[in-house]
C-alpha cells in the first residue's frame, strides 16, 4: 500500500505470506518462532516481556519509541490484526478471499478526517440468562443494568474484568481525562473494538501514546501481573481498548469504519 503503512499483528509465523499479499507490514507477537520478514516488538526500546498482559500494546509501545519518529507526517499509519481488518465496504460473502474484503488503498472518504476507528461494538444485548450467570455481582453493583439501555461500558467491564476495576483504573488517569472518561464509561453502551486505529498525524499518535502508556504503567501498581483468567490477565489491553474509543472521540475528528472479522490463521 503505497499511500499508507498498515501494520498487521499476528501470532503465527505461517501467516507471513498472507499478510505480505495484502501489502501490509507483518508484525509477529508472542512466542512463535518467527522467520525473517517480520517486525518484532522485542528489539531496541521495548516492553515485550509484558505481551501476555498488554497484548497488541507491546507493539504499539515499540512502534511509538522506535518507528514513529522516522515516519513522515501526513502519512496514514494504521493497525489491524490477523483476524480483524479494515473492510473495503464490499459485501461479505461465503468463501470470499481476504483480499476481496479489506482495504488495499486509502479510501477517498478518509481524506476529511484525522483518524479512523472501528465501527462500534454494542455490549448491551446480553440475554438475561447470561447476565445472571456471569454478571450477578455486577448487577448488584449496577442494579439499573437489568434494563438493556443501562448496560454501559462500566457494567460490561465489571462483569468480565472484575467489579470496580475500571473505576480503580480511572482514578489513576490524568486530571484532564479522569472525569470525562468516567462519564464516557457510564453513558455509552458501545465502543470501538480491537485496539485498532488509522491516523495520518504524528502529533496525534504521539499524544495518544503519551496519555495511554503512563496511565497503564500506573495501573500496574494496582493490578500487578499475578493475574488469573483471560479477563484479568489481559486487563491492560482491555482498559486501553475502552480508552482508545474515548480519547480519539474527544481529541480528534474520527470516522467510524467497518471492521471485517476474518481469521487468516485458519
Amino acid at each position: 500500500m503505497n499511500d499508507a503503512k498498515i501494520f498487521c499483528l499476528c501470532l503465527n509465523n505461517k501467516d507471513l505470506n498472507k499478510v505480505k499479499d495484502l501489502n501490509y507490514i507483518p508484525v509477529g507477537l508472542g512466542k512463535d518462532n518467527f522467520s525473517k520478514g517480520w517486525l518484532r516488538d522485542n528489539t531496541e526500546e521495548n516492553i515485550s516481556h509484558k505481551n501476555k498482559f498488554y497484548g497488541e500494546y507491546t507493539f504499539h509501545y515499540w512502534f511509538w519509541k522506535n518507528i514513529l519518529p522516522t515516519i513522515n507526517d501526513n502519512t496514514w499509519v494504521g493497525f489491524c490484526a490477523y483476524r480483524e481488518f479494515w473492510g473495503n465496504n464490499n459485501n461479505y460473502y461465503k468463501n470470499a478471499k481476504i483480499k476481496d474484503l479489506v482495504i488495499t488503498e486509502i479510501p477517498k472518504e478518509w481524506e476529511s478526517y484525522d483518524t479512523i476507528v472501528g465501527d462500534h461494538f454494542f455490549i448491551n444485548n446480553l440475554k438475561i440468562s447470561k447476565l445472571l450467570k456471569h454478571g450477578l455481582f455486577s448487577l448488584m453493583r449496577n442494579p439499573s443494568a437489568i434494563i438493556r439501555s443501562k448496560r454501559n461500558i462500566r457494567f460490561h467491564f465489571d462483569m468480565w474484568h472484575g467489579n470496580g476495576n475500571l473505576d480503580k483504573a480511572i482514578d489513576l488517569l490524568d486530571i484532564a481525562d479522569r472525569d470525562d472518561f468516567r462519564s464516557y464509561t457510564r453513558k455509552n453502551v458501545s465502543f470501538s473494538r480491537g485496539n485498532m486505529f488509522v491516523c495520518r498525524s504524528k502529533k496525534i499518535i504521539d499524544s495518544y501514546y503519551s496519555s495511554v502508556f503512563p496511565w497503564l504503567h500506573r495501573c500496574e501498581e494496582v493490578f500487578g501481573f499475578n493475574l488469573k483468567g483471560y479477563g484479568m490477565t489481559r486487563i491492560y489491553a482491555f482498559l486501553a481498548e475502552r480508552y482508545l474509543s474515548y480519547w480519539f472521540d474527544k481529541y480528534t475528528k474520527p470516522l467510524l469504519w467497518p471492521v471485517i472479522f476474518y481469521d487468516i490463521s485458519k
